[in-house]
């Protein structure tokens, strides 16, 4: 859906973005994840036509962005991190207004507009001046007023900043739906926990280069080079260490509190299963065995730490 290949921009002897490269498939959701500065919305601007780069290619379907500007716009639905509403206008109007950017008259604007609403959870709000509704409304009627046009690609920047955890929470159902509906969104986040919850694939940029892309357990392996589990027991927490330690490929075994044990083992659900099966086949009464989700916030320290041990 869409492909940037070497990508740059330069702001004088300032490089933003360098040589930066991606593939984000249709229908999934892709996370960017950096520190401010590192370049993720100098990239969406660039891909939403709002910035020229320097050099390299943005590709959507495998039509050149540069050089169909104008068709693709109506492809690409766009909410920047910081946004304007209007005093005056109603949350109904505000959205008419920018259906009918769009040229979308009469009925068909009406019922797009209420649909949006509805998805949006804003219904109960159309006749309320936009001024006076909270901020995490104010960002779910900014990703309404984005999808006005029905766009085959979503680029949010920071669509949660500043949101209380509720309304973080309702705009993860959303952006879930909308996946559902089968668009395609990028979107950025300082929140990199809801980026791992949310997104089906990550990439890490520094200084304008993605350090690594993947899905969150793909970049686990490749930043730890195993897998971890989290097993509680009963009881015989030593022998079940010790089985841990004995078995093929399990590379290391901690306690982490009571009864409970981590270990990081090479190997995917088969290799999961043949273990847990072992622990059993030894009659230990194991009470739960979970794989554990990778911590981005611990990867983006480790990959960046790596990243500046090497400048």
């Amino acid at each position: 859906m869409l492909k940037i290949e070497n990508l740059c921009k330069n702001y004088g002897a300032f490089q933003a973005v360098n040589n930066l490269s991606l593939h984000i498939p249709k229908g999934e959701i892709f996370g960017f994840v950096g520190p401010n500065g590192a370049g993720k919305t100098t990239t969406m601007k660039i891909v939403c036509g709002l910035l020229t780069a320097t050099s390299g290619k943005v590709f959507i379907d495998n039509i050149d962005v540069s050089n169909n500007l104008r068709t693709l716009k109506s492809r690409i639905g766009y909410m920047p991190d910081f946004f304007g509403v209007y005093d005056d206008l109603k949350v109904m109007e505000y959205l008419e207004f920018y259906a009918s950017i769009y040229n979308i008259k009469g009925k068909e604007r009406e019922k797009v507009c209420k649909d949006l609403l509805e998805l949006v959870d804003l219904s109960d709000k159309k006749d309320v001046y936009v001024d006076t509704l909270s901020r995490g409304m104010k960002q779910r009627l900014c990703l309404a007023r984005s999808l006005v046009h029905n766009p085959d690609l979503l680029v949010l920047d920071e669509p949660a900043s500043g949101m209380d955890p509720r309304a973080r929470v309702e705009m993860k159902e959303i952006l879930r739906t909308l996946k559902s509906m089968g668009k395609t969104i990028l979107v950025s986040s300082h929140i990199l926990p809801e980026l791992a919850e949310l997104c089906t694939i990550i990439g890490i940029i520094e200084k304008g280069h993605i350090l690594m892309s993947g899905t969150v357990d793909e970049i686990v392996q490749k930043v730890y080079h195993s897998q971890r589990i989290r097993i509680k027991v009963l009881n015989k927490l030593e022998e079940a260490v010790r089985i841990l330690k004995e078995y093929p490929d399990v590379v290391e075994v901690n306690t982490a509190g009571e009864n409970t044990i981590e270990a990081n083992f090479k190997g995917d659900d088969a290799f999961m299963s043949a273990l847990l099966m072992r622990l059993v086949q030894n009659n230990i009464p194991v009470i739960s065995f979970n794989a554990l989700d990778g911590n981005l916030e611990d990867i983006f320290m480790k990959v960046t730490a790596t990243m500046e041990a090497s400048i």
